[in-house]
């Protein structure tokens, strides 16, 4: 979506131009910065909920990775002024694949803050926002006003969270502050646990909860299990190097990162790997691109588990020879 100020009079009217397109096609993203004269990119496109990447573990990574390196080189080439990548908690030490695919991400624009240039490129983390499309919230009002139960996935988990109005805020205001290659890591507050928001939306909308001490209650709550890659806590840094900013809720990070020369390799690598349909080399490639990553395995992948004895396609079909690969260019040179 491009923004474009028109001066009416003497009020300054914002112009909101949708596009529709793939955030991963280079050429479009370059047509759309030039003639749309765009001056901040704000990259929010992602796929952000963690069992969906876990079962599709190709897409996720391309979509993740790939669509960051082409908006990111296309703003680049294009002498964008600031690029602001909206990043997650599930970044640091991340046991789930889109927590590794969005820390690959950051790793490319550190990449690149590193090799100098015009574009001013940095990152926000945080965790949830309240009310968002993947917020637990709307989920949460929808079971209780159908009569329950509500669902937790543990009685320990805790989560982050934010407003919206604050999040946007502080995302503007960080990446106004950055000055290339930064880290930001937004003030959460104390995390929740996610079954006293529940008991606590429950009450708000007029019930009771339905529970060991209270069997008269009105709604109850059932603990469903961790779901595929997901953690009892989530972090906001990966080091303990942090330093306050001239805002009081906005922390700058200072993390090391794979240089261009050795990232670039890797992207594509794991291009061929996405093309191969090559899951169990994606996999190496993340652990190896992303530190602290820890991650069990594919086993919730849809493509994968229908590799499993007795199932089609086979796992060798799913691992094309390297000899019927297409030859991937480096991304700087397309």
């Amino acid at each position: 979506m491009a923004l474009r100020d028109q001066v009416q009079g003497k009020e300054r009217a914002t112009e909101i131009v949708a596009i529709l397109g793939n955030v991963c096609n280079r050429h479009l993203m370059e047509a759309v910065i030039e003639r749309f004269k765009v001056d901040t990119v704000y990259h929010v496109a992602a796929y952000k909920q963690v069992p969906l990447v876990e079962r599709n573990v190709i897409e996720g990574a391309h979509n993740n990775i790939f669509g960051t390196a082409t908006a990111a080189l296309a703003a680049k080439k294009c002498e964008v002024g600031h690029f602001v990548l909206i990043s997650t908690d599930k970044a640091v030490r991340p046991t789930n694949v889109m927590g590794a695919t969005k820390r690959f991400a950051e790793q490319v624009l550190q990449a690149l803050a590193s090799q100098g240039g015009k574009t001013c490129f940095s990152m926000v983390r945080f965790g949830n926002v309240l009310g968002s499309s993947g917020s637990v919230v709307p989920l949460f009002r929808r079971q209780i006003s159908q009569g329950g139960p509500v669902t937790v996935t543990h009685p320990e988990v805790t989560r982050y969270f934010m407003t919206v109005q604050e999040a946007a805020q502080l995302v503007i205001q960080a990446g106004s502050m950055a000055s290339g290659g930064d880290v930001f890591v937004l003030d959460m507050h104390e995390p929740i646990k996610i079954v006293d928001l529940a008991r606590k939306m429950i009450h708000l909308m007029g019930y009771e909860v339905k529970d060991e001490n209270s069997y008269r209650g009105d709604i109850a709550i059932v603990y469903t299990g961790l779901r595929p890659g997901e953690k009892l806590f989530e972090e906001l840094l990966i080091g303990e190097s942090v330093t306050g900013t001239e805002h009081p809720k906005i922390m700058r990070a200072e993390e090391d990162h794979l240089p261009w020369e050795e990232l670039e390799k890797m992207l594509v690598e794991l291009e061929d790997a996405c093309q191969r349909l090559d899951l169990a080399a994606i996999r190496r490639i993340l652990i190896k691109a992303v530190d602290g990553f820890q991650h069990t395995g594919l086993k919730d992948d849809l493509l994968w588990r229908a590799s499993e004895p007795g199932a089609v396609p086979a796992e060798s079909e799913l691992r094309a020879p390297r000899t019927q690969s297409a030859k991937v260019t480096p991304l700087h040179k397309r």
